[in-house]
């Protein structure tokens, strides 16, 4: 197998976390570190830096030794040596994960029963469930980052990156590269899989993980992805997607192929801690921490652990509310409001932040709805440029639309110019909610046929 280095040196702080570990789990020498992973004596002193560094350079040793030896200590490969798997995620999905680990806690219960799945079945799906917002994507990313050499799809309903043709293209460029793979542009991923996991080593698992399922363009109605019924031994798809009809299911496997749900909304408790954890974190973060203070101690007597425990309660354990409303409170959002005034729930934040925006003053500021319709019904990434141009808003307001909308907008500067998408699907479920629409005076069809129109006539995004 070649992951593009079949050689490795342990870095500076990975140095660190060996000789921590050793001496936590109190081994009485490195011997007994040989004896347990079977790797030489020497090999370990070398990954130390303790034998043939010659001019301040270590010596290199195999990645089999480094993954024996990690495992023993409690450590990923990735501990020890940098850029473990340099070349396996996709730059399209790095900056996903980056963002989804930035701030994350717990859910050390998801991982426990993935592994314990991969640990008692040769093969199969594990599905992970729950409702906008409650972290699937993050868990997903995390899942990635600490798990060196899985293979990864986010699912980018925003950006086009949610068909068949993109995921296979994807999971073939991955699996090219870590496992050298030859003439398998032209495979289907059943035999990809097939041929990749004909070159795992003994103690070796081929993970997939795929987020967002719910998020799929796909006409015809086979499984979505065209996800393989049959996978072959030691090879795991991760899913994520939101709750869904047995129609909707779209995975029709073989008995041979083990499938396991773990519903997120059936371990309030469990999310509940981990909610609060969050909440605790994020009144850590430098950019926030003074406005949340200044907010908190602006109410009466209110401590610490019961703005935790009131906003835990108020987020239904939704971990994009607490982004939103923690954001907000710092941000001096909600300086007039009291704490029990603060809105309930992910869709009751989007409501108060639609109110206090004036999206539902009279008479209706008709420009600014249109705008944010417009972006809706785009369903892509797009310059403020385009907005303009679709919307047939000044250029003034689309911008003030930009400005004020800012925490629902993910700014995407590596085009040129920067283009502009909802950060989260939730919202644009909330924008064409029934009451929402109603309220807000527009018709969604007459939108989408006006976009559809621009397009025609080669207005491109």
């Amino acid at each position: 197998m070649n992951r593009g280095r079949d050689t490795v040196k342990a870095s500076d702080k990975g140095i660190e976390k060996l000789e921590k570990a050793y001496k936590d789990l109190k081994f009485r020498n490195w011997e007994e570190v040989t004896e347990q992973t079977g790797v030489h004596i020497d090999t370990i002193k070398r990954l130390r830096g303790a034998k043939d560094v010659k001019n301040g350079e270590r010596a290199s040793v195999e990645r089999s030794a480094v993954e024996k030896i990690a495992k023993i200590l409690n450590l990923q490969p990735s501990d020890i040596v940098d850029n473990w798997d340099p070349v396996t995620i996709p730059t399209e999905f790095q900056t996903v994960i980056d963002d989804k680990t930035k701030l994350f806690c717990g859910r050390q219960f998801v991982f426990n029963a993935i592994n314990q799945f991969i640990k008692d079945h040769k093969n199969g799906y594990f599905t992970i469930l729950g409702d906008a917002g409650m972290g699937k994507s993050a868990i997903a990313a995390k899942y990635i980052k600490y798990n060196s050499g899985t293979i990864c799809f986010f699912n980018i309903r925003a950006e086009g990156r949610n068909r068949p043709d993109v995921f296979l293209r994807l999971i073939c460029q991955q699996l090219t590269q870590r496992f050298d793979l030859q003439n398998g542009e032209n495979d289907d991923l059943s035999t990809l899989l097939t041929k990749a996991s004909g070159k795992l080593a003994d103690d070796e698992n081929l993970v997939i993980v795929i987020d967002a399922l719910d998020e799929v363009d796909q006409e015809d109605n086979g499984n979505l992805l065209n996800l393989p019924s049959y996978l072959p031994e030691k090879v795991y798809l991760i899913l994520t997607r939101r709750p869904y009809n047995s129609e909707d299911k779209r995975l029709t496997l073989s008995p041979e192929t083990k499938y396991q749900e773990l519903d997120l909304r059936e371990y309030q408790d469990k999310s509940n801690d981990d909610v609060k954890a969050y909440i605790l974190e994020f009144l850590t973060l430098e950019k926030y921490k003074p406005g949340l203070e200044k907010w908190i101690n602006q109410q009466n007597d209110l401590s610490k652990p019961k703005f935790v425990d009131t906003i835990a309660a108020k987020s239904e354990n939704n971990f994009m509310y607490l982004r939103y409303v923690l954001e907000a409170i710092a941000d001096g959002f909600y300086q007039d409001e009291k704490l029990e005034q603060l809105p309930a729930g992910l869709q009751g934040y989007y409501e108060s932040h639609w109110r206090i925006m004036g999206m539902t003053n009279k008479p209706l500021p008709k420009d600014k709805i249109k705008i944010i319709y417009v972006m809706c019904a785009l369903k892509s990434s797009v310059s403020r440029e385009m907005i303009v141009k679709y919307s047939q808003q000044d250029d003034l307001t689309v911008q003030e639309v930009l400005e004020d909308w800012t925490q629902f907008l993910q700014e995407q500067k590596t085009y040129q110019p920067p283009r502009y998408r909802f950060y989260h699907e939730s919202f644009r479920d909330f924008l064409q909610r029934q009451d929402i629409v109603q309220a807000a005076g527009v018709s969604l069809p007459q939108i989408s046929a006006e976009v559809a129109n621009n397009m025609a006539e080669g207005l491109t995004l």
